[in-house]
């Protein structure tokens, strides 16, 4: 059996839905069979949390990972005491929970830049809370760049076996044809060749979506196909990289969902997200929101797998929240540790 690796995982915005859905993934034992799961974040709020959830859950107040039990039944809490428990319920972003929340991923990047734990999940924040708080980053994702001082990354969906990659992210509709450049694209099918290898796929299928229309329809209904998306494809097949495309954006999913390819990239945010949406989130008519989505971060030193959804605040600290997304995310995360080392050491070996 694999050794468990150390997964951190971030708190997240403390008026938000994430220390209710740590505490529910936490006391489950399948969890604690594949990793020593850390959470990183502020002790008296996850025990708040057991209390809403009504789970029987020890709280073990950490001050380094060494304190850490990494048993079922003891939430390990690296301990930043640093939210306002006032703010808890208030259900709006607060100054103080983005700085706090900001503080946590700073912490959990931290730990893992310096290999004290092999991986990190992050629970949601908010954006105008960490803009309230200073952070000049619009999310996670551009924050972890910076901190690991990376230029070329990109974000992938993941449920099963449905892998969506996207070239551009939080950018304004209008500017996003200014982005897909032919450097870009194929830096993106480089990451996205590499990652599927960390899954342990050995020759990745990739499809690649067109940005315009029926792919531009050779031209009638846009350019970019023809001067960029197209030219990074035939460079990337250069490169041994198994990619076909530029596909109609409105059938490139349909041919991800029926197996035809491995993971499909996108042009810009809400090209993948809707699709991807679309097909895992389920919302019941109780208000419980169930997601099944994760979200990684490609191209990092580190591993960063993240719940696929937001804050949460018109259901935050009801007790309603689905802790699926996040739970998927961790064993994501552990798939990737695993494979990463197996994959380094084979190449050690070479």
């Amino acid at each position: 059996m694999q050794r468990r690796p150390v997964v951190g995982i971030s708190m997240g915005d403390p008026t938000g839905v994430g220390p209710e859905i740590i505490a529910k993934a936490l006391s489950r034992y399948e969890i604690y069979e594949i990793c020593r799961p850390l959470v990183v974040g502020d002790a008296r709020v996850i025990e708040k949390a057991c209390r809403l959830t009504g789970l029987n859950l020890n709280i073990n107040l950490c001050k380094e990972i060494e304190h850490a039990k990494f048993t079922c039944g003891n939430v390990d809490v690296l301990d930043l005491r640093n939210a306002d428990l006032q703010d808890l319920t208030c259900k709006r972003a607060t100054r103080s929970a983005g700085k706090a929340a900001l503080e946590y991923i700073n912490k959990v990047i931290e730990l893992a830049l310096t290999k004290r734990i092999e991986a990190t999940v992050t629970c949601p924040i908010h954006k105008k809370a960490i803009s309230m708080a200073g952070c000049p980053y619009p999310g996670h994702t551009e924050i972890f760049a910076r901190q690991c001082g990376v230029k070329d990354w990109a974000m992938m969906l993941v449920a099963d076996e449905f892998r969506i990659i996207h070239v551009t992210f939080h950018v304004a509709l209008r500017e996003v044809p200014f982005f897909i450049t032919k450097e870009k694209i194929l830096k993106v099918l480089r990451l996205t060749h590499d990652t599927m290898l960390d899954l342990g796929l050995k020759n990745p299928k990739i499809a690649v979506s067109g940005l315009n229309p029926h792919a531009g329809e050779e031209g009638l209904f846009g350019d970019e196909e023809i001067k960029e998306i197209d030219p990074a494809v035939k460079q990337a097949k250069r490169e041994g990289i198994n990619v076909e495309g530029p596909f109609p954006p409105d059938t490139i999913f349909v041919k991800l969902k029926n197996g035809s390819y491995d993971v499909a990239v996108a042009m810009y945010h809400d090209q993948g997200h809707i699709p991807f949406k679309f097909l895992f989130f389920k919302s019941e008519k109780s208000g419980t929101l169930s997601v099944r989505g994760v979200n990684v971060t490609l191209g990092l030193p580190i591993i960063r797998t993240s719940v696929d959804h937001g804050v949460a605040h018109d259901i935050a600290w009801e007790g309603k929240a689905s802790p699926d997304s996040l739970i998927e995310a961790i064993k994501l995360a552990v798939q990737l540790a695993i494979n990463k080392k197996q994959r380094n050491s084979s190449l050690l070996l070479r």
